[in-house]
């Protein structure tokens, strides 16, 4: 079975000038990712959907070119229509009869030949398309080498036997004459073999030797070519490249009936590469000898009691490494409930079903769980098909809004179906920390890997495979402005685009050092404050790359990260995790992060140094108990993960220079390092004090449970646990970040048990690039709003940025970590869980105690007749009156609607199908927004309005141009179109009538016309990513921009007049005390009319319009026979 996929339709040329050119080149650069590598098919059609073969017109395409047609081609002296394009790509699924292995290769030579190695043979996987995979294993491994090694301490021998091997070690050296010249092809042996060469030297004299293990004497002979008389002086070099085990292969999730079978599969890299794996089921040790596993783990014949968490640990010389826990879920029968699950769409405020006050209709919902589907093959490390409990029957209601009534698709059946896999996403912006400077074409790194560049804004978008389990990426200036910054970005699994703010250091100017002298560079100079530490470089500590040592002058920069100063805080490299012997990852705590960049006296050679000395102030440790844990860390920028660089020893020294006038004796740690890359390095120690803080974002300040916002990015910075600077109270010591899920997040802490205050948290929440605003803890402390109850909130000492300052932003809050005591029952209800009850915060109720932030969007509704999550989705359902079309690409579209009037106005978009056969006249969905004020412009503001995108449906067959009613409240009246969204309107037809100038209706245009219509597009993988740039550009008023503040007279579609209603006449009170005789007999005769009036079909029905305003205003609900349509 073949599936292709078409994209959607791209137009990046108008027929202007010389023609229309969809070049694939040039769709390629504006959308990227959304166009495959090798289309196999192209469709091209007008904006009017004619077929490009229908036009008469002369076209030519080629899928390695694009599509173009010129306009002096063409006959009569015709222009070229305007043409949008798409493309098919190669099929995702081929049957399994197209791959086949190859016959086993030979057994490779065994690793070692003592202490214990392993061999390898291999097969090839004959297939027609990479999407293909073969059944089994491509390796096979075979144990070797059991002989016991001679020697002391020697682990591994070489292939006689004859000496240690230490894999990962290197020796380099470099072969002189007694007059400086070198010496070219010599021979490099060893001392106990020296007839066997192992290597010669190079053109420049230069050699190396790996495997040689690290000792007081080095056994190398060097005997030149010519047999001459020569003084050979010779130096060696060693460098250790001995890299700690990292996963690169996780084990997945699976569901599998009772009686099947399943693979998990784990592998992990290092040097030497780790050669022993075990494999846990609910942190118990399975027996090797019963599984016979070694990177992999098959189970048969599987019982409901293997339902449970699995993963592996994979060891090495130099340490050990857990993987992330895989689920495996083993049922008895059928697995995906019939039944759907309640959930509560939120209907329009004028909506009020007779009989009850909810506001909510039970549309119902599958469980977004993983289930038991036919598989090709079981033992696949990841499954080739997933199956997700799904949609598998809807039908259409009508909700009884009284006055009228509202259609809905409700979930009627749910059924075990292939999961939709949405594309997952990570976006941000890269800037300097210090002054918000944009990173512009910096590059991008995935291990060692290039995937892309920065923008020129430093904006960047990175596609997350599926299988990632930890995104760890390097970003790197090519003009070394900014020191290379290495970020573990937290990404949602379910599909859809994540957020970050990437801030960077700028790299500090470098200073002339001599390298033949004692060399002392400070770290953190804050005015007014003493460093922290300093950086202590022996003479002549400098070499080149080669190992040869360097004379002269160097170029030295040394950037730190205060700790002191908290707006560093977000540059945090990492996510300050190690790994400790037994493969856990563990947190740290920082007091001070410095990068080092020494180059030669031109700036070009990049130079490393010998043995070191870090020193660190003991006096700017605040925690005593921190001081004998100290350690000096250096950062992976593969992995993300720091590792131990050494341990630091008690000193006392005389301190002075730098400054200060005054010597003194202080207390110094001390520890030693090498410089052989550029990384970041740690002054850190590991803290064991930890719990997890409960935080949930949600729709608006109402904090309803069922409008809870996933995606959220959180951030929670620790604090200094007590003041102790005067230019910064309190300094930060961590950074972390998660995502919100369906029931909040969950993140981890520092917290103290005996004092309240020890540790101390900053938190912040950001979605899209938006800040979310906090709860607010004035003018007084409301447990009910802070979502957090008493005694435990005093305790905790809640406080929003804004508590004592107004004028501050509203968008963090400051707390207390005080970790619950577990014999007060106050404080077992959250929000902060000690470090052990992580599954208790992740499945806490919704009325548990929890932090809060909200979104500020006041007055805003959105109704969709098929429901649909944008946080999760997975929720699509392919329905042809679905909002979202497609759940690969999200095309969001905006109407600029400028009120001139005192007040802020309710504007709606009623959007129905307008031209497809199959959704015609059908409710699609409502959107409802306040306007915003122009702060600029008296009297005057504006409100960006969604509505329904024109284009194919879900089915990609047919198009439909939505047809749109834009309806403000209250007394409006329309004064103003876009002449060129009216001239766009009136070339493509039909056209609607608008007679009414209360209402302005119209078929949504199929182009992305752009700001000088008034309609603002913009297509992206995430819908809230998409909406939040067209908002931004619809604020700002143009095709490009962004803005927060709304400019009411830049990008204009429609204008409305809504003047205040001035009192004219008496009130009923004021009538009732003059003259009630009157009054009342009038009010009989009104009331006589109004009951014989007869409401004819087809014409406007009037019902009340919902505002939080107090404002006695009517809305026409509009019906798809008043709206003047002409097919």
């Amino acid at each position: 079975i073949r599936v292709t996929e078409w994209t959607s339709w791209f137009n990046i040329d108008h027929p202007g000038g010389n023609g229309d050119y969809e070049r694939l080149e040039a769709i390629r650069f504006y959308y990227r990712e959304r166009v495959c590598a090798r289309p196999t098919a192209m469709e091209a059609r007008t904006t009017d959907w004619v077929p490009a073969a229908d036009t008469g017109e002369v076209v030519h395409s080629s899928l390695e070119k694009g599509f173009w047609c010129i306009n002096k081609e063409q006959p009569y002296g015709r222009l070229c229509s305007n043409y949008h394009v798409r493309f098919q790509c190669p099929p995702d699924e081929i049957s399994e009869v197209d791959s086949n292995w190859s016959p086993w290769g030979p057994w490779g030579a065994c690793s070692v030949t003592c202490g214990g190695g392993r061999r390898l043979r291999r097969r090839r996987c004959n297939r027609s398309s990479n999407k293909v995979q073969c059944a089994g294993r491509p390796v096979e491994m075979q144990k070797c080498g059991k002989v016991q090694c001679p020697g002391n301490g020697c682990r591994r021998g070489n292939k006689d036997c004859s000496r240690c091997v230490c894999e990962g070690h290197m020796l380099y050296g470099e072969v002189l004459s007694l007059t400086g010249v070198p010496v070219v092809g010599a021979r490099v042996t060893l001392a106990h073999k020296p007839k066997l060469i192992r290597t010669r030297t190079d053109n420049k004299g230069r050699f190396r030797l790996p495997g040689i293990c690290s000792s007081d004497e080095t056994p190398v002979t060097i005997k030149p070519l010519l047999q001459r008389q020569v003084n050979v002086y010779m130096y060696l070099k060693k460098k250790t490249t001995r890299k700690k085990p990292y996963v690169v292969k996780h084990p997945e999730d699976k569901v599998r009936y009772e009686g099947q079978r399943v693979t998990f599969c784990c592998k992990a890299t290092g040097t030497p590469i780790p050669n022993k794996y075990y494999w846990y089921h609910n942190g118990t040790l399975l027996d090797r000898n019963v599984y016979k596993y070694e990177e992999d783990l098959t189970l048969r014949n599987l019982k409901p009691e293997q339902t449970g968490e699995y993963h592996c640990k994979a060891s090495s010389d130099t340490g050990s490494i857990k993987s992330s826990r895989a689920f495996l879920t083993v049922l008895r029968k059928y697995s995906c409930i019939s039944t759907p699950e309640k959930y509560l769409i939120k209907l329009p405020e004028d909506c009020v079903q007779p009989g009850t006050t909810s506001k909510f209709y039970n549309a119902g919902r599958c469980p977004h769980s993983k289930c038991a589907g036919s598989l090709d093959f079981d033992l696949r490390c990841r499954d080739g098909t997933a199956f997700c409990c799904g949609v598998k029957h809807m039908e259409t209601q009508a909700i009884d809004c009284g006055s009228y009534s509202l259609p809905i698709r409700t979930v009627t059946e749910c059924g075990c179906q292939k999961c939709m896999e949405p594309k997952i996403l990570v976006r941000g912006r890269v800037v300097a920390a210090d002054n918000g400077e944009p990173l512009r074409f910096g590059h991008i790194y995935l291990g060692k890997e290039r995937v892309g560049t920065t923008g020129y804004q430093g904006s960047f978008t990175l596609q997350v495979s599926p299988d990632t389990e930890r995104l760890v990426v390097n970003f790197v200036d090519s003009l070394q402005k900014f020191i290379d910054t290495v970020k573990v970005f937290v990404f949602d699994k379910k599909g859809g685009a994540v957020y970050h703010d990437v801030k960077v250091m700028r790299k500090q100017q470098p200073v002339d050092i001599n390298s033949t002298e004692l060399n002392t560079i400070y770290l953190g100079e804050i005015e007014g404050e003493d460093p922290i530490g300093q950086i202590v470089i022996p003479p002549n500590s400098f070499h080149k790359s080669t190992g040869e040592v360097y004379e002269g002058m160097v170029k030295a920069s040394v950037t730190f990260l205060d700790p002191r100063n908290i707006t560093t805080a977000a540059a945090t490299p990492g996510d300050l995790n190690f790994v400790d012997n037994e493969g856990e990852m563990l947190p740290l705590r920082t007091y001070g992060m410095f990068s080092v960049d020494f180059r030669d006296e031109t700036n070009r050679e990049v130079l490393g140094t010998g043995a070191v000395q870090v020193m660190l102030d003991t006096q700017h440790v605040k925690m005593p108990e921190h001081i004998p844990k100290m350690k000096l860390w250096s950062l992976n920028p593969d992995t993300g993960i720091w590792e131990e660089e050494s341990d630091f020893d008690h000193t006392q020294a005389t301190d002075g220079g730098n400054g200060r006038s005054k010597r003194e004796e202080r207390t110094f740690l001390i520890g030693n390092m090498e410089i052989r890359e550029r990384r970041l390095f740690n002054l850190d120690v590991p803290e064991d004090r930890r719990c997890y803080v409960k935080v949930r974002a949600y729709m608006s300040e109402k904090f309803l449970p069922t409008e809870q916002l996933e995606g959220v990015v959180i951030n929670l910075i620790n604090l200094e646990p007590k003041p102790g600077y005067t230019s910064n109270p309190r300094a930060w010591g961590r950074f972390d970040s998660v995502i919100t899920g369906p029931n909040g997040a969950c993140l981890p802490a520092f917290c103290d048990a005996q004092r309240p205050d020890a540790y101390t948290a900053y938190v912040t929440a950001l979605m899209g690039g938006e800040e979310l605003e906090a709860a607010p803890s004035t003018p007084k402390m409301n447990p009910n709003i802070i979502g957090v109850s008493q005694p435990y909130l005093d305790k905790i000492d809640y406080q929003r940025s804004d508590h004592d300052d107004p004028a501050l932003k509203k968008t963090a809050f400051k707390i207390n970590l005080a970790k619950p005591n577990p014999n007060n029952f106050d404080e077992t209800n959250g929000p902060i869980y000690p470090y052990q009850s992580l599954i208790a915060c992740e499945n806490a109720p919704a009325d548990a105690n929890h932090f809060r932030f909200f979104r500020v969007e006041k007055d805003k509704y959105e109704y969709n007749v098929v429901p649909f999550q944008e946080s999760d989705l997975t929720s699509w359902t392919g329905d042809y009156l679905s909002w979202w079309p497609n759940p690969q690409e999200f095309r969001a579209c905006y109407i600029k609607v400028k009120i001139n009037g005192p007040t802020e106005v309710m504007v709606r978009s009623r959007n129905f199908g307008g031209t497809h056969p199959a959704t015609r006249g059908q409710l699609y969905g409502i959107r409802d927004i306040r306007s915003t004020r122009d702060m600029y412009s008296p009297n005057t503001s504006a409100a960006c309005l969604e509505f329904k995108c024109s284009g194919m449906l879900y089915d990609q067959d047919i198009v439909d141009r939505s047809l749109i009613a834009v309806i403000p409240q209250g007394n409006c009246r329309r004064v103003g179109i876009n002449s060129l969204l009216q001239e766009y309107l009136t070339k493509h037809p039909p056209l609607l009538q608008n007679n009414e100038t209360h209402v302005f209706k119209m078929l949504a245009p199929v182009d992305p016309l752009g700001h000088n219509y008034g309609i603002y597009t913009v297509t992206d993988q995430n819908p809230r990513i998409a909406k939040e740039i067209a908002i931004g550009r619809c604020f700002d008023g143009t095709s490009d921009g962004f803005s927060r503040e709304m400019k009411s007279d830049s990008g204009l579609a429609l204008t409305f007049s809504c003047p205040e209603r001035t009192i004219t006449r008496e009130s009923l009170f004021q009538r009732l005390q003059t003259n009630p005789g009157q009054t009342l007999a009038q009010m009989a005769r009104d009331m006589r009319q109004a009951g014989g009036l007869q409401v004819t079909r087809g014409t406007a029905q009037v019902i009340a319009y919902p505002s939080s305003l107090q404002s006695r205003t009517q809305e026409y609900l509009l019906c798809p026979q008043s709206l003047g349509l002409k097919y």
